[in-house]
């Protein structure tokens, strides 16, 4: 029989394990709120996990079965996009984009947003890819790019469990935008604005630019949806495949800086809006200033590269990093139509005009195209490539510290968190790295196919595999 004064230590313990908990961060945004560093606070992470027996597995939920949407958690729900190949609703059937609300405790199916497909637009909406972007909560209030370039602003915690679209802006409708493959952009939310990528992109032939002056990166309303800013920049005009990246932001000196990575293998550094310009006409973003992160690719006529895989531009998938008044960014050639060739950037923030030589801090090549994130951790970056490989080099100076071949194709980026580096392939071997300067390999799991990022929140690992998605907490 337990004494008193065991009862009581254990008790202490227990609400001291409770508070430190309560205390840990929620995961309302992809990547760390507004920087987009793929790191954490939350400690206490198991080093492995095993979901045939169940070791450190908290719960497991069915997802569609293709899922490229990283899970964002934030009171007390878990959001994650995902396709209907394994409909919960038995009224909707077939393909569609699909973003879920589940309960954080258990995983239980709390509401879920149904999107149809564009009907005949296949190389728009790519079939059975599903909602790809990550959503963003701010305020009870959830931001999601659908499968059909749409905006919308949906409510956290709706009645009877039922979406409730607050608002919506079809980018593809309301700015000539081409959508192609698919819409891809986890919003951020800055004051009283929603910035998000359009996915402006190359025709279905992949020969023409459809609409080389449509905006790339735009800025909306967040209480309304209105269009308030665009940017000037006409990045379509040397964007080879298609607009891919998110927007990130950082405050270098007395300023907050909006960035973001172009179609056009550019990084930019726009001006963040000022709360005054959600009224009135809609504004050209400012540009501060421009980083090519490939000066001596082709510029003119680019589309005449397609498909060339020696000679190309470049683009940026990944997001770029705001870390201690530098931008860290990945850039090369386009996985599907061209040049393997690629780099990890690291760039001043705190120049102005074209920093395209001044700028560069330093530059790591990488094996073989680049579609991650970097994760910025304790003076150390990780990144990973299409080469199968993982890198750690010194953020000050871009020297390598170590690489590890992996045996799956890597599109997923690396999270920082507990100071171990989670990193997951399209093959499904799920590796855990101690996150230092010497290379330390702590686990490798087998999963089902991956491409989204794991995520972490109130002391526990969240990893979505194509068709599951599993919440990890040690037992």
């Amino acid at each position: 029989m337990r004494t008193k004064h065991q009862i009581i230590v254990a008790c202490f313990f227990f609400l001291v394990c409770s508070a430190l908990i309560a205390e840990q961060p929620d995961r309302g945004q992809w990547g760390e709120w507004h920087t987009r560093n793929m790191v954490s606070d939350v400690t206490g992470l198991p080093d492995s996990f095993d979901p045939e027996t169940g070791e450190n597995i908290k719960w497991s939920v069915p997802l569609g079965t293709h899922t490229h949407s990283s899970p964002v958690v934030t009171g007390g729900r878990v959001l994650i996009g995902t396709n209907n190949g394994q409909p919960r609703d038995a009224k909707q059937q077939g393909d569609r984009g699909v973003l879920m609300c589940l309960d954080e405790k258990d995983g239980r199916l709390h509401w879920q947003l149904v999107v149809p497909k564009l009907d005949g637009l296949r190389l728009s909406d790519w079939p059975k890819t599903g909602i790809t972007s990550s959503a963003t909560v701010d305020d009870d209030r959830v931001y999601i790019v659908t499968n059909r370039g749409e905006v919308m602003c949906l409510d956290l915690k709706p009645p009877a469990n039922s979406p409730v679209i607050i608002w919506r802006f079809d980018i593809r409708k309301q700015l000539g935008v081409h959508q192609h493959d698919a819409a891809h952009c986890s919003v951020l939310v800055d004051e009283s604005f929603v910035y998000a990528c359009t996915s402006n992109g190359v025709s279905d032939s992949h020969r023409e630019l459809v609409a080389p002056d449509a905006p790339s990166l735009i800025a909306l309303d967040k209480k309304t949806g209105r269009l308030v800013a665009r940017d000037g920049e006409h990045m379509g005009q040397n964007t080879i495949h298609c607009t891919w990246s998110s927007p990130a932001m950082g405050r270098v000196g007395d300023r907050r800086l909006l960035f973001f990575g172009g179609g056009d293998g550019v990084c930019y550094a726009f001006e963040a809006l000022q709360p005054a310009a959600s009224k009135g006409a809609v504004q050209t973003l400012k540009r501060v200033w421009r980083f090519d992160c490939d000066p001596d690719a082709p510029k003119e006529n680019i589309i005449r590269y397609q498909d060339n895989r020696r000679v190309g531009p470049s683009n940026i998938t990944g997001m770029p990093v705001f870390y201690k008044d530098r931008v860290y960014v990945t850039a090369g050639g386009d996985l599907w139509h061209g040049k393997p060739k690629c780099w990890l950037k690291c760039i001043d923030a705190t120049g102005t005009g074209d920093i395209t030589r001044k700028g560069e801090r330093w530059t790591y090549p990488l094996v073989r195209h680049c579609m991650s994130t970097p994760s910025i951790a304790n003076g150390l970056v990780f990144i990973t490539d299409c080469g199968r490989m993982v890198h750690c080099v010194d953020a000050e100076t871009g020297k390598p510290y170590w690489t590890h071949k992996t045996v799956g194709e890597i599109w997923a980026s690396t999270l920082v968190a507990d100071g171990k580096v989670f990193v997951a392939s399209r093959r499904g071997d799920f590796w855990v790295f101690a996150a230092s300067r010497e290379k330390k390999l702590l686990s490798r799991i087998e999963l089902g196919p991956i491409s989204s990022t794991p995520t972490t929140a109130n002391g526990v690992l969240y990893v979505a595999t194509m068709d599951r998605l599993y919440a990890i907490a040690r037992k």
